[in-house]
């Protein structure tokens, strides 16, 4: 299968990420990676690229989420790409380290 997307040189992906990795994972967990996917998980490797890793904060990167794709719906179109949560499910797939908090289970968050 061919890419969906061509990854830039000056991409924000982990060194060791690839596309076919994610694609596995995701078939791994029920997922099939669509363009709309894969839009997700570059725009959390951008914010990761941005930030330190330590001063990720959850509920900042939601907020970003929720405004980069708000003309496609928000949040809510996003959880819909990922049913086991746009940020912890989001992270793992795009090959980073989910912040803390990502999932909460004493809350019924889902991993």
């Amino acid at each position: 299968m061919e890419p969906i997307t061509d990854i830039a040189e000056n991409s924000f992906s982990p060194e060791d990420w690839t596309e076919e990795n994610a694609r596995n994972m995701a078939l791994s967990e029920g997922l099939r990676l669509s363009k709309d996917h894969l839009e997700v998980l570059h725009a959390l490797q951008e914010y990761y690229s941005r930030h330190e890793l330590k001063k990720i904060n959850v509920r900042e990167l939601h907020d970003a989420l929720d405004e980069k794709f708000h003309h496609k719906g928000g949040m809510k179109h996003i959880y819909n790409l990922f049913p086991g949560g746009p940020i912890a499910q989001g992270c793992r797939l795009a090959g980073l380290k989910p912040p803390a908090g990502a999932a909460d289970k004493g809350f019924g968050s889902v991993v």
